[in-house]
């Protein structure tokens, strides 16, 4: 069975040209003009790979590429006529896989589309799941299957799949400092780049509900040169 695409993008014409186009390479193409046409695609299909356009009508395509990360395996490339260095960053800090400037050659779009789904990262396979299904930890509870957080007031909050992974990763890490490319590799799929802060602002999502606990005994700890550490005040047995 082909791989099956979605494009979502609210110019006409560049849709029509990527859907042939991408339908030419051997695809089975979707295509939607804005994020309720998205939702709708995905509600009845299953879909492998988004091609998002950052300007669309409505809800832009950072809200929604935050909206698919609730998707496991559901990989993101996105789009934009902004190609600059900061733009291709928030695009990558919100969980795209990918980002391409317009315009741009098709072939090129065609390599990463086939290189982002060949990176094993982007799937929750079971090697990669821990062996529980759930873990405490001072006072939290980790929900590996469904990536909720549980404080230790009851509270309960769905994680994006970045930070359940940058978490995952520190709670395996066992009181070891995990690198930056590690972390990237392991939430992304792809290596870290210069000027990267796709970890960093998962461990700041992360430190912000960490810290709304009473006593906030557990921290994540930014080591100089080398990463992070998950540092714990008590430790508690894996359930």
């Amino acid at each position: 069975m082909s791989t099956t695409l979605l494009v979502v993008d609210d110019d006409d014409e560049i849709r029509e040209l990527l859907c042939d186009y991408l339908t030419d390479a051997g695809y089975t193409v979707l295509a939607a003009a804005d994020g309720e046409q998205m939702r709708e695609q995905l509600a009845a299909h299953k879909v492998e790979l988004v091609v998002l356009d950052l300007m669309l009508p409505g809800e832009d395509g950072l809200s929604l590429c935050r909206q698919l990360q609730a998707t496991p395996g559901l990989a993101v490339i996105m789009l934009s006529a902004k190609g600059s260095t900061l733009d291709r960053i928030i695009g990558l800090e919100v969980g795209a896989d990918d980002y391409l400037a317009k315009p741009f050659e098709p072939r090129e779009l065609i390599a990463r589309i086939k290189a982002v789904l060949r990176r094993p990262q982007r799937l929750d396979t079971p090697v990669a799941k821990p062996a529980v299904e759930a873990q405490q930890f001072a006072g939290f509870r980790l929900d590996h299957v469904k990536r909720l957080l549980t404080r230790p007031d009851g509270e309960t909050l769905p994680l994006p799949r970045s930070d359940y992974r940058v978490l995952r990763e520190l709670l395996e890490a066992n009181n070891r400092v995990v690198s930056r490319d590690h972390l990237t590799r392991s939430a992304f799929g792809r290596d870290h780049l210069p000027d990267d802060r796709s970890v960093d602002m998962c461990v700041s999502r992360l430190r912000q509900q960490l810290r709304r606990a009473p006593g906030a005994v557990a921290q994540i700890l930014t080591i100089r040169n080398e990463g992070y550490l998950l540092s714990l005040a008590r430790s508690e047995a894996d359930a």
